[in-house]
């Protein structure tokens, strides 16, 4: 559109121009004229038409401007609604892309300060993770140590168990009669007897197993921890199954899920050797729920000793409840034999009131003139 107004207002220039040089060319002529009336007439039509001519051109000319200063008007007021149209556009423009940058401003502040949260999550989540490596480096280095891995067993152990049982039920570090010294005894009542659980159990060779780079090494040390467990187990049964001391099974506590799940899933006949010599395989998980079965066992026993309790008590009570009963019978033989008595006392007090209403009724006779005694008529006793 601007394009088409230069090309208008270019047009409009180039006629403004031939119009003025229109003007200009009859000015000579009518000057011309004029000074040829001047100095001897002229009765050339040539001129005369020619004059005519330039005169209509003047008067087209006048007209031609008339409408030029229309159109320029028409154009400038086009113009003026024009700027003004492109000015109200250009401000609501400016005022949605101001507001547009604003919301997007807001948003992207929003967005890096989430962004910025995120981050510190992140960071902090990256420090734990290198806090955790460490960990399970050192956690690698303890497991790598027979000694300390040893002691981390019975750590974990001894924690599973005060978690699940009371104080007075176990016992850490329990030499036997044999001198052998047990991981952890379970004081479970007879029968069974005490249980020994052994926390150290021989991970070398699972380890090797873990990180075997080729099936070879992988199948040795496979056959190294079926040797090994089969030698703890072993071991388990002759120095902690003691008969009329321990209960006739043990437990042998695995310090990881997944050493349990690989032992039952690889070496399932192993499992059953295990079984077989009275020694049982337990994970952390299957500890905390035989805890969770002594503790009801426990509860049940302590039950029982409260019924034995109880029975006495009760037996206590019939054998007064009896002598109660003895005593009340005696002392309903006394009421009969009181209740006899008082009836014969009431028999005499009948007897006796009667007497008196006799008595009362008495009836003393003069004696006859012939000088005889008064006499008193008394009632018969074996009347009454």
């Amino acid at each position: 559109m601007i394009v088409n107004d230069i090309i208008d207002a270019l047009f409009l220039g180039l006629l403004i121009g031939a119009c003025f040089g229109l003007g200009v060319a009859v000015l000579a002529l009518r000057l011309r004229a004029r000074d040829t009336q001047d100095t001897a007439p002229s009765t050339d039509p040539m001129m005369e038409k020619i004059i005519e001519t330039v005169e209509q051109m003047a008067r087209a000319q006048s007209e031609l401007t008339g409408r030029l200063d229309g159109m320029a008007a028409t154009h400038e007021t086009a113009r003026s609604e024009l700027t003004r149209t492109l000015t109200e556009q250009l401000t609501t423009v400016s005022k949605t892309v101001a507001d547009n940058l604003k919301d997007t401003g807001e948003r992207t502040t929003r967005t890096l300060g989430d962004l910025g949260q995120r981050l510190s999550l992140i960071d902090k989540a990256q420090q734990e993770i290198t806090a955790l490596s460490g960990q399970v480096v050192e956690l690698q280095q303890i497991l790598d140590n027979k000694q300390a891995r040893g002691a981390f067993g019975e750590a974990q152990l001894a924690d599973i168990v005060r978690d699940g049982l009371p104080e007075s039920a176990y016992a850490f570090q329990h030499t036997l009669s044999n001198g052998r010294r047990a991981d952890c005894l379970i004081r479970l009542p007879n029968p069974p007897g005490p249980v020994v659980v052994d926390s150290k159990f021989p991970l070398e060779a699972y380890q090797r197993w873990r990180g075997a780079e080729s099936d070879e090494a992988a199948r040795a040390a496979l056959s190294a921890l079926r040797t090994d467990t089969q030698k703890h187990a072993t071991n388990i049964a002759e120095r902690y199954i003691i008969p009329g001391e321990t209960a006739d099974a043990a437990l042998m506590f695995l310090p990881s899920e997944s050493v349990f799940s690989e032992l039952h899933s690889r070496l399932p006949d192993l499992v059953e050797k295990c079984r077989a010599m009275r020694v049982y395989p337990v994970s952390p998980n299957t500890m905390a729920l035989t805890l969770n079965t002594v503790r009801a066992i426990m509860r049940d026993v302590k039950m029982r000793e409260q019924a034995g309790l109880i029975q006495n008590e009760v037996r206590v009570l019939m054998e007064d409840v009896s002598r109660l009963n003895h005593r009340i019978g005696k002392l309903r033989t006394h009421f009969g034999q009181a209740e006899k008595d008082i009836e014969l006392i009431e028999t005499s007090g009948r007897k006796i009131t009667s007497r008196g209403e006799r008595i009362t009724g008495v009836e003393l006779e003069d004696k006859t003139e012939d000088g005889g005694k008064n006499e008193l008529n008394l009632p018969d006793p074996s009347d009454g």
